[in-house]
């Protein structure tokens, strides 16, 4: 057994034994302390969790494989643009906390009524199947380049952990751990970075190897940047992985600041697995793409950093599998098992379907996983599905009262389809289908309402929206 692997699997061992510890400790009595930590995260824990979440395989693996493949240096912005995104949702954050929910459909259920609240939960739980398959693909990703295992068997390990790691303890689990991960991802690959050049060659190695435009920061083009700070900053304020973050805050305060601050690990760790990708395309041209960071990190660091940084990385992208299989589990156990099935269940019934859920939630995402690999693909068409439709609902719902029942449906179902279609088609012109379709969300939101209330139609309900 190498010494990268050895590292790797110490690193796991002590994050499963923090990880039983903090459940220990935390002593989870209600469906709250298992699914919303208690709703007790402190601004660091929160960042941490936070940052954790959503610094996963899209922005680690996934940003080095497209640096490798046709996005160059400039897939760096993938990850900048999501703290920039992050940063937006921060002003949004304290009315999140504010609802006192537990979830995106119940925000929106006592907004807009019984058919906003089925069809958002219906969305929401398939775009939580394909995140959590991203992140299962992600860290596949790096046990196979370590140790050689071929893909499909790395895959079902991936899953196996990650859904026994989240069955374990819930949020509150997750969140100590995250702490912990965000650390060494965002201070590990920072300090890596420059080992890895110096032993590849310098940046003057990768410049003689690779062709000019491969090489320009700006190369995906202002347009692209534009939709993806867009793309981020719609589906964290409406994704449930991260919602449930700023819904599990002590207060309002603690989700502004947490947010703030989680932007700021993610402007920091930037380009660097960008650059990373790069490294990998000039010395080993030939590779599978989603396997460029964890093969430089084998070829150009020592074992023990190499372990380090990929232990490391895969902790974090197990962790944001966790959130999306806790996200799934919050979401079936609120708005289908509590309010269908059994309105009447205690906590105890409720922790068990929760961690029901995660299981199955861990079968479906590794189906998924083992028929595509394309991990920003996935990760973009998760954020459509679940953000496209339900965006301008969210956001007017928490922030503005002249919007109607009839104008929430409307645009959530007009708004997927445009997006389902567009993505279909391809995205014609380089416009994003979630951009396209939250743009259509906002615009048949209020001229719905607009012409509802004139004919005649009611406000939709907005008893939290007045506390605001």
């Amino acid at each position: 057994m190498n010494t990268t692997l050895i590292v790797l699997l110490s690193y796991m061992l002590i994050i499963v034994l923090i990880a039983v510890f903090s459940t220990k400790k935390s002593k989870i009595k209600e469906s709250d302390d298992y699914l919303l930590a208690g709703r007790n995260l402190g601004v660091w824990m929160l960042a941490g969790t936070l940052a954790a979440a959503e610094i996963g395989g899209g922005s680690t693996i996934g940003v080095a494989q497209k640096a490798y493949q046709d996005w160059g240096l400039s897939a760096g912005w993938y990850v900048l643009c999501a703290g920039i995104g992050i940063f937006l949702v921060s002003f949004v954050a304290p009315y999140l906390r504010k609802a006192m929910a537990a979830t995106i459909p119940e925000i929106l259920g006592r907004r807009y009524g019984k058919e906003v609240h089925l069809i958002t939960t219906i969305l929401s739980i398939v775009a939580g199947f394909i995140a959590a398959a991203v992140q299962i693909i992600a860290t596949a990703s790096i046990i196979s380049t370590v140790t050689g295992m071929p893909i499909k068997e790395a895959l079902i390990l991936s899953a196996i952990v990650v859904t026994i790691y989240t069955v374990m303890g819930g949020l509150i689990s997750v969140a100590y751990t995250d702490i912990i991960h965000i650390f060494f991802i965002v201070i590990g690959m920072i300090v890596a970075l420059p080992i890895i050049l110096d032993n590849s060659g310098g940046w003057e190695a990768v410049e003689l190897a690779l062709p000019k435009e491969q090489l320009d920061p700006f190369k995906i083009g202002w347009i692209q940047i534009g939709g993806l700070i867009l793309l981020y900053f719609m589906t964290f304020s409406t994704g449930q992985e991260a919602v449930q973050r700023y819904f599990a805050a002590k207060d309002e305060k603690v989700a502004k600041k947490g947010s703030f601050l989680c932007s700021l690990f993610m402007g920091i760790y930037g380009f660097v697995p960008a650059i990373i990708g790069l490294v990998a395309l000039a010395h080993f041209p030939n590779i599978e793409p989603a396997q460029a960071l964890p093969t430089a990190a084998v070829n150009f660091l020592n074992p023990v950093m190499a372990g380090v940084v990929l232990a490391s990385i895969c902790a974090a992208t197990l962790s944001s599998a966790a959130g999306n299989m806790i996200a799934v589990s919050a979401i079936f156990t609120n708005d289908v098992y509590k309010k269908y099935v059994k309105k009447q269940a205690e906590s105890k019934e409720l922790i068990l379907v929760s961690k029901f859920v995660i299981i199955f939630t861990g079968v479906v995402s590794l189906i998924i996983a083992l028929t595509n690999t394309s991990i920003i693909g996935l990760l973009v068409f998760a954020f459509t599905i679940r953000s496209a439709g339900p965006f301008a609902a969210l956001i007017f719902g928490l922030l503005y009262k002249r919007v109607t029942k009839l104008g929430a449906i409307s645009s959530i179902i007009i708004a997927s389809i445009v997006a389902f279609t567009w993505e279909y088609l391809g995205s014609p012109f380089g416009i994003m289908s979630i951009i396209l379709g939250a743009s259509v969300s906002v615009i048949v939101l209020l001229v719905v309402s607009a012409i509802d209330l004139k004919m005649g139609g009611k406000e939709a309900p907005s008893a939290f929206l007045d506390e605001n």
